[in-house]
């Protein structure tokens, strides 16, 4: 299946309707990645096919972030340009947050000897975290705060997705890290918070949510309290897996596109 163009894909989407989005929520913690791992792959199946890391929309189906192929000149101790999962490796996700910026970590062998899991961050951090795709992770730095917003894969077109999940690992505490959901406009359509998995250090934790209509354009993903900077006094957290569905475009731009076609005119003359 080849990725639809935009303007193909407009009229595709132009049936996207005005009823209010309902939330499905689907969430776990446990103490390791099996643990876990049928309820993301349940969250998965949900959102449908996985699609490849290619520019254009495919409509339907989903897209994942597991970290493991960036290369290790974008991984630590060096930083993540916040849209390389648009540009260098087209999946439609740009990251920003009020920190300086981003990190993947390290694999256990890298030019730098750099250690894993954050351990240039902390040296405590390898026994505080666990992978759940082995072996890298993500984070921002200088916040705890990380915003991924949505755009046609490859393209600076904006875009919106039904459905978003986050892996989590080492989440001590219950209702402080969470996603947040917002559709076009900046409306939020809800607050969702992880799991705990108390007792566990290496813990892993997933939330997904998913509604009814393609309508989220900014998810807002709070990791924790405390900056990954030093040793743990709050609840310090990494991610792992981001699972979305497919980007398609978001309605403000469906609305113009089909305008530009002249298909509102239409519509607007047989009412």
């Amino acid at each position: 299946m080849k990725p639809i163009p935009i303007a193909a894909s407009a009229l595709l989407f132009a049936a996207i309707g005005s009823a209010q989005a309902i939330p499905i929520v689907t969430s776990v913690g446990g103490s390791s990645p099996a643990a876990i791992q049928s309820t993301v792959d349940e969250f998965r199946a949900s959102l449908g096919a996985l699609n490849p890391n290619v520019a254009g929309s495919f409509g339907s189906g989903r897209r994942e972030i597991n970290w493991d192929g960036v290369p290790n000149a974008r991984s630590a101790p060096n930083n993540l340009p916040a849209d390389f999962f648009n540009v260098n490796s087209p999946r439609g996700a740009v990251f920003s947050t009020p920190g300086s910026g981003f990190q993947v970590s390290a694999n256990a062998v890298n030019p730098t000897s750099t250690a894993v899991e954050f351990g240039n961050l902390d040296a405590s951090y390898p026994s505080l975290f666990g992978a759940f795709s082995p072996q890298r992770l993500f984070t921002a730095l200088g916040s705890n705060i990380t915003d991924v917003r949505f755009f046609i894969p490859g393209s600076t077109v904006a875009a919106t997705v039904r459905g978003f999940g986050a892996v989590f690992t080492d989440v001590d505490l219950p209702n402080v890290s969470s996603l947040q959901f917002f559709s076009a406009g900046d409306k939020l359509l809800g607050t969702f918070f992880v799991p705990p998995t108390v007792g566990f250090d290496e813990g892993l934790s997933f939330v997904g949510v998913r509604f009814d209509t393609e309508s989220i354009s900014r998810v807002r993903i709070t990791a924790g309290n405390q900056v990954l900077s030093g040793p743990e006094i709050g609840d310090v957290i990494a991610l792992d897996d981001f699972i979305y569905a497919e980007p398609v475009p978001e309605p403000a731009t469906v609305a113009l596109l089909l305008a530009g076609l002249g298909v509102i005119g239409v519509a607007a003359r047989r009412t």
